[in-house]
């Protein structure tokens, strides 16, 4: 019999439950992997862009700083056209150390309410849920 076929045995197109679990068990971990591999591929761009603008921004505050000086000879300059320059130079220190003075304040205050660094408000919710369970536990 050439040309005929064979239908005593059934053709099986369908897979069992089993071999598509696993199929998709594998599909799910392909994605999952390459879904990891693009985040730190992105993690990674987005590190390099970070830590170039860091840099930047390291040499812009160095360059202020450098104005900060220009600014107080300038100052200091200024007062000397009426005042003895060792006197217009002390003023201009002065100014300079109370202004340091109060920005230090400022940053101790922030440094004191940021500290300790524990989520309160995170921690409380989790105690008030711990409660609550166990009171249903006990119920």
């Amino acid at each position: 019999m050439t040309g005929t076929m064979d239908t005593s045995r059934p053709v099986r197109d369908e897979h069992s439950v089993g071999e598509l679990v696993g199929q998709a068990t594998e599909q799910l971990s392909r994605l999952v992997r390459q879904e990891m591999a693009l985040a730190k591929m992105e993690l990674a761009e987005k590190g390099k862009r970070a830590g170039k603008g860091g840099g930047m921004l390291g040499g812009a505050g160095a360059f202020a700083y450098a104005g900060l000086l220009g600014l107080a000879a300038t100052g200091a300059a200024a007062l000397a056209l009426v005042l003895p320059v060792w006197a217009a130079a002390l003023i201009v220190t002065a100014v300079l150390f109370v202004i340091a003075g109060v920005l230090a304040a400022l940053g101790r205050a922030q440094l004191r309410r940021a500290t300790p660094p524990t989520p309160e408000a995170a921690l409380g919710s989790v105690r008030a849920d711990v409660e609550e369970i166990r009171e249903r536990a006990h119920r």
